[in-house]
């Protein structure tokens, strides 16, 4: 069985709540440059903290590459709005509450010590044409994702 959401297909579409309160979509950014589409298994944990300040503080990098990052999480939005105005994050964090997307992307957790529906910490580059050019999926949510690697997916997927 495949997995869900592989390198070379096109990414599973998405429009979830934003931590400003808009609906975004995937879709959006295509045609403009990448996206970085992250996957956080919960609002204000260690880990998941560390991981978006790391991109908030090399945010110039991505933007200078005219990529899109998107901090995803099953928080809901209020919650995502409080956490990202506290980080003070210049990306946008989407709440998949139902869970649909982490599931679309083979990013989701059945149990993560006892709760059910956690999205695994995960990482996807998307290109500008909407095709998955990186995916990191970790089985471990203590593990943060290879930013070496995304960067480099990134660079890759500009210059197409």
């Amino acid at each position: 069985m495949s997995l869900a959401a592989e390198i070379g297909e096109p990414a599973p579409h998405f429009e979830l709540n934003s931590s400003s309160g808009d609906s975004v979509s995937l879709e959006e950014h295509f045609g403009k440059g990448p996206t970085v589409l992250l996957f956080v298994p919960l609002a204000f944990t260690p880990v998941c903290t560390n991981e978006l300040r790391i991109v908030r503080d090399d945010f110039d990098f991505y933007t200078g590459l005219s990529t899109r990052v998107l901090g995803t999480s099953v928080d809901s939005q209020y919650t995502l709005k409080i956490w990202a105005e506290q980080l003070k994050l210049p990306f946008e964090l989407l709440s998949d509450f139902n869970k649909e997307t982490a599931a679309s992307y083979g990013a989701l957790y059945e149990e993560l010590g006892g709760l059910r529906g956690v999205a695994k910490r995960a990482a996807f580059v998307i290109d500008k044409d909407g095709i998955i050019r990186f995916r990191w999926v970790s089985e471990d949510a203590s593990v943060l994702p290879p930013f070496d690697k995304i960067k480099a997916a990134v660079e890759e997927a500009a210059a197409t």
